[in-house]
């Protein structure tokens, strides 16, 4: 069962939409196999949710903008670094939060509606938590790759024909 369940989850990590008919035949599997695998990667929380990649600058009404976060905290007293973060990924604006190596502790990613929204949302609510020393705000101008997924597809270069 453990080599099936990797095998599977590989599958739905390249398309979260093959069938598990589709993946029973890729596998030379049962399908009922399949249908149990996956069962039990959700039960085991190793499959934690089903997702598409949206290319929102294609979007005619999104003004969405995404910006990356770097944060510097102070470690609580025996919980290190998890309770800041629990407090942080709370809030619906954010969408991921990372523990990171080097000059900023927490990386965290959020969209907003506006340059406006997450301005307030860093100063209103992320810098005033306690443990947080600073923050540096990065924002996405344009996503090229993201998740593995290119986003456009670079233009053949067309090039003249030279003539004597």
């Amino acid at each position: 069962m453990e080599s099936i369940k990797k095998d599977v989850m590989e599958l739905l990590k390249e398309n979260s939409r093959t069938s598990a008919a589709d993946m029973a035949v890729m596998l030379n599997a049962e399908e009922q196999a399949v249908l149990e695998a996956i069962r039990a990667l959700e039960d085991e929380k190793l499959i934690l949710k089903y997702t598409a990649i949206l290319n929102e600058e294609k979007l005619a009404d999104s003004h969405a903008v995404t910006a990356l976060i770097e944060v510097r905290v102070s470690p609580m007293r025996e919980m290190g670094f998890d309770a800041i973060a629990r407090r942080i990924y709370r809030f619906e604006e954010v969408e991921s939060v990372f523990l990171m190596s080097g000059a900023y502790d927490l990386m965290v990613l959020i969209k907003g509606d506006s340059m406006r929204q997450i301005a307030f949302f860093v100063a209103q609510k992320l810098a005033t938590i306690d443990g947080v020393l600073s923050t540096a705000t990065h924002f996405v101008l344009k996503k090229y790759k993201e998740l593995g997924v290119v986003f456009e597809t670079a233009e053949e270069e067309v090039r003249l024909p030279v003539t004597p």
